[in-house]
């Protein structure tokens, strides 16, 4: 069964393309393609750049209530078998103490080790990647947040515009994703 391939179109710059890895993270790639079948990355601003680090679409759930969920953590270092690691080339589902969000999604900048195994890596860039590494390279501006100490949230000055995220699943129906029930949602997201 082939892979699911998601595609990101930029307002400007090229297109990235994604090759989603359902046998690494499963849970993880469904609740990404639910999202993206919402729209919720269309039209969405990249919200946070730390060069060197990682580019996160969203860290306040897109702003939108159906993203506002979690998810149980599919990272090898919450015991899941995910052989992924997060690297430069990969895509990974960002987290919070108690849980993973359901689609705040981020492409790693560098090999950190902040990273490495405790987030779930979900797929790898097949196309894009130059463009994706160009970001390193970019201005930005320090943004308040209250995502706690140490936590340095910064965005581009000039601002990354995903106009649509394509999904093509290749005729297989994957359902929404299981959520954590109950589970305290972030502050940042109210």
């Amino acid at each position: 069964m082939p892979s699911p391939i998601v595609t990101f179109f930029l307002q400007h710059g090229p297109r990235i393309v994604c090759e989603l890895c359902p046998e690494a993270a499963p849970n993880t790639v469904r609740s990404f393609l639910h999202l993206a079948r919402l729209g919720c990355y269309d039209h969405h601003a990249l919200e946070r750049l730390v060069p060197g680090y990682v580019a996160d679409l969203s860290y306040t759930a897109f702003g939108r209530p159906e993203a506002k969920y979690l998810i149980p953590c599919e990272a090898r270092a919450k015991g899941f078998p995910n052989p992924l690691r997060l690297t430069p080339g990969t895509i990974g589902m960002g987290g919070y103490e108690n849980g993973i969000a359901g689609g705040e999604c981020f492409f790693p900048l560098a090999e950190d080790p902040r990273l490495e195994y405790n987030y779930p890596a979900f797929g790898r860039v097949v196309e894009g990647l130059e463009e994706i590494l160009r970001w390193n390279h970019l201005p930005v501006r320090d943004v308040p947040t209250h995502l706690g100490p140490g936590v340095r949230v910064a965005a581009p000055v000039e601002p990354i515009v995903f106009t649509r995220v394509e999904v093509e699943t290749f005729g297989v129906d994957y359902p929404p994703p299981e959520r954590l029930e109950g589970a305290v949602l972030p502050p940042n997201w109210a």
